[in-house]
């Protein structure tokens, strides 16, 4: 029975997320942590106030942080490993913390150092994203280069599933989307609560921090793939470091990581960490795979025993 593990990124965060998991992984979420980042994790995650957990700097390690203890949860409780990993962009440090490329506290200094430098991006300049809706990627990129030929700098920034595509752009590139979508073919189209044009050119500095950051840092082998958000392809050991910072301006291709994990014969996806966004892009993209969510303590067990149990029924 193979089975590929997911992280969710950065949206996927909410006050009260993470209750059971501090109590169970003091360890990986508690002192040590706290001093690393220099504010209480928990009190943030437990307590907010929203408008300072959805903060760049803020939401990425905190997502970081809970996705992987309950990677330690579900880990802790299978005889085997996933064949294969993926992470919808901050999620892709999680995906490599999980295949153990990166320690815990490694992945955490690049993900802390990786959200300040996007806060700062964004700070730079007004931009921002917007979701569309039951929209092709073919489509959108046809919109994108429509605004392009204007003068505009509206890119595809999100190829998340069939009909479900995220753009990005300045404040201008946002309103002549709004204005023009329907008469170009877009039913709908909601702009997204984020701080900035993530994924695009807009984070050109954000990708050179990053890239300052991962310097001298050592990388292990994987123990599984790591399907790459810029390819949809697993990462390759020697160009770990090359594949983070293009990532960081570059489109998440998360759909054509599912499609290529399907096709090496992935039959279940188990979502892991808060919410479950990927889990949803998963029914989209390949629907007749067997999805399980992992955002407690409980759906761990549970994900657990479902995945043992898929395996003793094939006498694996």
């Amino acid at each position: 029975m193979k089975y590929a593990v997911l992280f969710p990124g950065q949206g996927s965060q909410f006050v009260g997320m993470g209750a059971d998991l501090f109590e169970a992984r003091p360890d990986l979420l508690g002192d040590r942590v706290n001093e690393m980042l220099g504010w209480s994790l928990r009190d943030l995650c437990l307590e907010g106030p929203e408008e300072l957990l959805v903060r760049t700097e803020r939401a990425q390690p905190a997502l970081f942080c809970l996705s992987y203890a309950l990677w330690v949860e579900l880990s802790d409780r299978l005889g085997s490993l996933p064949i294969a990993a993926a992470g919808h962009s901050l999620g892709e440090y999680t995906a490599l913390a999980a295949a153990g490329v990166f320690g815990f506290e490694q992945a955490l200094s690049l993900v802390s150092a990786r959200g300040r430098a996007m806060a700062e991006a964004a700070d730079t300049e007004d931009s921002g994203m917007m979701a569309l809706m039951g929209v092709g990627d073919d489509v959108a990129e046809e919109v994108a280069e429509i605004r392009r030929q204007e003068g505009g700098r509206l890119v595809v920034a999100n190829l998340n599933a069939p009909g479900q595509v995220v753009m990005a752009g300045g404040a201008s590139d946002l309103d002549w989307l709004e204005e023009r979508g329907r008469s170009l073919g877009i039913r709908r189209m909601v702009r997204l609560p984020v701080a900035g044009a993530f994924h695009s050119g807009f984070m050109a500095s954000a990708a050179r921090k990053v890239e300052e950051a991962l310097v001298g840092l050592r990388s292990r082998p994987a123990r599984f793939p790591v399907y790459a958000n810029v390819s949809g392809e697993p990462i390759e050991s020697a160009r770990i470091s090359e594949t983070l910072v293009t990532q960081v301006s570059s489109p998440v291709r998360f759909a054509d990581s599912l499609s290529a994990m399907a096709r090496q014969g992935v039959e279940v996806f188990v979502h892991v960490g808060p919410g479950k966004v990927t889990a949803g892009l998963v029914k989209r993209t390949v629907p007749s795979a067997t999805v399980l969510t992992v955002s407690d303590l409980g759906g761990a067990a549970k994900a657990a025993e479902s995945i043992s149990s898929m395996e003793l029924l094939r006498g694996e």
